[in-house]
């Protein structure tokens, strides 16, 4: 890994897969596909090279477009370009992963993907329904096909040559040392949500002894409750630094060895996500011991069904 004093040009390679992923990645979850395409315009404008997108975010063809324009007016190269994209629960039968490969690839309007991943380690009932439930509102889920099983269909889009490498997200430690264990192909990376309140110190040093890049979701505290940025610690150092409580969340990210996610669809906000600075090992060391508060914003990784938990001051 190379960090630069500006971080926004720092690269993790792919242990287990081919390029380099920039750590500074801009999320898609956005609903409505006439803002996604605006903010993922001004995303790669103001420099990002890393898209994260999910066929569960159903705005791949916003991005795409997105994606076409820079390539037409000659801003962008594919080649410059990281786009991940996800496999949605109810596509975890081996028959059923590639056509969802391929479908996220034709919506994108891409030749390849960067990296593909399993968006959780559950298994819905296969359908076109996102989110099936059963007459009491339970989710329905697939006993009929294991996460190892899935993981070898993703292992195969490899060996065809459109996704140059493979990883999960929203996975606990067991299930990934699982998957680690009884792979061909081993994750490249995997995606959970982590930031100074939940930084998942033991996993991330899993993945540093295998390899795995962790990238990290909601690295800002999807503005829940206790509100990361409203932190003294980190408020601090941002006074200091003269930055914001976000870049000081964001550059810890970076710093220490974790790739990123934040979305946006504010300009200004855009742009202060990417001009990144490097903090002291003090400020570092700081944000390690006196950052205490620990909590999980998100319940995926108990039920597969993303939500952030409402939560009151």
């Amino acid at each position: 890994m190379t960090i630069s004093n500006g971080l926004r040009d720092t690269r993790f390679p792919l242990a287990h897969g081919s390029g380099l992923m920039p750590a500074v990645g801009f999320g898609t979850l956005i609903p409505d596909p006439v803002v996604t395409k605006q903010a993922t315009r001004t995303a790669l404008e103001v420099g990002f090279r890393h898209l994260d997108c999910a066929e569960r975010y159903r705005n791949e063809e916003a991005v795409g477009d997105a994606i076409q324009e820079a390539f037409k007016a000659g801003t962008l190269r594919r080649e410059e370009l990281f786009v991940t994209t996800k496999l949605w629960n109810t596509n975890h039968r081996p028959e059923r992963v590639k056509p969802a490969f391929d479908a996220s690839r034709r919506r994108l309007q891409v030749d390849y993907v960067d990296c593909y991943i399993i968006h959780t380690p559950f298994a819905f009932r296969p359908g076109d329904e996102q989110d099936p439930r059963d007459d009491q509102g339970r989710v329905i889920y697939d006993s009929g096909v294991s996460l190892l099983e899935t993981w070898q269909a993703l292992e195969r889009l490899v060996d065809d040559g459109h996704c140059k490498s493979i990883g999960l997200s929203d996975i606990t430690l067991e299930k990934l040392q699982e998957i680690v264990a009884a792979a061909r192909i081993k994750p490249a990376a995997i995606q959970v949500e982590s930031h100074p309140y939940l930084p998942e110190w033991d996993l991330l040093d899993f993945c540093r002894k295998h390899g795995i890049v962790v990238q990290a979701f909601a690295a800002l505290g999807h503005a829940s409750k206790p509100n990361l940025l409203e932190d003294p610690v980190l408020n601090s150092i941002a006074q200091e630094a003269r930055k914001t409580p976000a870049q000081v969340a964001l550059a810890w990210a970076v710093q220490r060895g974790t790739a990123f996610l934040t979305t946006s669809t504010k300009p200004q906000r855009i742009q202060e996500s990417f001009e990144l600075s490097t903090l002291t090992e003090e400020a570092m060391q700081e944000i390690r011991d006196k950052v205490t508060t620990r909590v999980r914003f998100n319940s995926v990784v108990k039920t597969g069904v993303p939500g952030f938990i409402p939560r009151v001051a």
